[in-house]
């Protein structure tokens, strides 16, 4: 029985001893934890929309050259870099089978208008014949439509002979507009090929650029035609970014990657190259008057999001807040913390509620 007493006096003893050391862990510090501080202000935030592009050239500024039909490449005047003006003679090809073929429709038309001359003068002949009552008038009728096929032919004759003409006329290629040789191929000698997977030179216009971006589906209700936008080239310095507009909403979405295109038209000529990478962010709403923090203040726990308000008994006290606009290193706060209140931006992840605090300057 004795035995039975000390065992049990033991096991009491050991649970009195833990809880002792239990309430000692929890036990607060009063040691006060260094934090930085910024005020809350009203003021205006707009929301941005942050994506990546390319420049590209705009409609009619991207033009590439491709031979009119199987030719060799007799002359091209101009190199990779080369500034061009409208109207310079840029390619000049020769294809002998657009040369024969021109000579075949010419003889063609001529050997039509013939015919109309034959059949309008056989016309004439059988309607005066007609009158005297030599000629029947089916004779007639004969010699009208056969004037009326000849003519036809002579239309037909026309357009071929034209658009043979035209060809030919192409073996020899003309500056559409000012611009910049972005891609030669070709060199003066080369057998080419009349497809498009055989280009012979790439001319664009550098001061007629846009940035085609692709966005993800959740933003395009925000993004509507004539936002404002800044265009970044990496590694260039922040002053020398872009001013641009939404010029073009998506009529189609990529399903395999759940984004669409959005066109930005740049607002001054620039020195973009084609091709060349860029980060674009375009500003979507705007909310004004409103409670702005620093970014750098918000605490997000799970599903629900905090700030840190230093009190003047110089404690952190968390409060729950309604965001509203992030952008950038702006935060919109709706609900849960006034303007008039300094929130801590440094120092209070993990910081417990009601938590001493000491403000370090920045």
């Amino acid at each position: 029985m004795r035995k039975k007493l000390l065992l049990t006096a033991c096991i009491l003893g050991l649970a009195v001893a833990g809880c002792h050391k239990a309430a000692d862990e929890t036990t607060n510090t009063s040691a006060a934890v260094p934090v930085e501080v910024a005020d809350g202000r009203v003021g205006t935030v707009r929301a941005v929309i942050a994506s990546t592009g390319t420049a590209d050239p705009g409609p009619g500024a991207d033009w590439t050259i491709i031979a009119p039909a199987p030719a060799r490449v007799v002359e091209i005047t101009k190199a990779e870099g080369d500034r061009v003006r409208r109207g310079e003679l840029l390619v000049r090809f020769d294809a002998p089978p657009l040369r024969a073929d021109l000579a075949t429709r010419s003889g063609e038309l001529a050997a039509a208008r013939a015919r109309v001359e034959n059949a309008r003068k056989n016309e004439t002949r059988v309607a005066l014949l007609l009158e005297h009552g030599i000629a029947s008038r089916k004779e007639v009728e004969d010699a009208q439509r056969e004037l009326r096929e000849a003519e036809a032919a002579v239309r037909q004759g026309t357009g071929t002979q034209a658009a043979a003409a035209d060809l030919v006329a192409q073996t020899s290629v003309y500056a559409r507009f000012n611009g910049v040789v972005a891609r030669r191929s070709h060199n003066p000698g080369d057998a080419v090929e009349a497809v498009a997977a055989d280009p012979i030179m790439r001319v664009v216009d550098p001061t007629r650029m846009q940035i085609t971006a692709s966005v993800p589906v959740a933003d395009l209700a925000r993004i509507s035609i004539g936002q404002p936008a800044s265009v970044i080239v990496p590694g260039a310095e922040a002053d020398t970014a872009e001013t641009a507009r939404v010029i073009s909403r998506p009529a189609a979405v990529d399903v395999a990657t759940g984004t669409a295109f959005v066109r930005l038209g740049l607002a001054s000529s620039t020195r973009l190259t084609a091709g060349t990478p860029v980060q674009i962010e375009i500003r979507t709403e705007e909310h004004k008057d409103v409670v702005i923090v620093p970014a750098s203040a918000i605490v997000r726990d799970e599903d629900k999001t905090y700030v840190y308000v230093l009190g003047a008994d110089q404690k952190a006290h968390r409060k729950a807040v309604v965001l509203g606009i992030v952008a950038g290193e702006d935060a919109e706060i709706r609900s849960g913390v006034v303007a008039s209140e300094r929130v801590i931006v440094k120092g209070q992840e993990e910081l417990p509620d009601g938590a001493a605090v000491t403000v370090m300057q920045k």
